[in-house]
């Protein structure tokens, strides 16, 4: 049985999610130090010394140029997925082994 949308967030999920995908995959195949200065570049901004700052700009890349409609992104304590949220249900994107070991560096 097809999910349907329960809220008129809902409906904006797949495109959120898709230019979310997109930004993702620029950096996705890099390796740790290729993704720094991306991120750098990107947010014109000095890359954190923590991981969980790390993880905050890895967000903001991903959200970068995005119209959420209400969708909330978060980097998962284990630095494996970005969870969407704000709808009727949620939705939860891996992020690749090099973007996670990035984070932990």
């Amino acid at each position: 049985m097809p999910l349907l949308p329960k809220e008129p967030t809902d409906l904006a999920l797949a495109p959120v999610a898709v230019q979310i995908d997109r930004n993702l995959a620029q950096i996705r195949d890099m390796t740790p130090e290729e993704i720094r200065v991306n991120v750098a570049l990107q947010l014109n901004a000095v890359t954190s010394d923590t991981d969980s700052g790390r993880a905050e700009q890895i967000q903001d890349v991903a959200v970068r140029a995005v119209e959420m409609h209400n969708w909330r992104a978060d980097v998962s304590a284990d630095f494996t997925r970005l969870k969407l949220s704000g709808g009727s249900v949620s939705l939860e994107l891996g992020l690749s082994d090099s973007i996670r070991r990035y984070i932990e560096s």
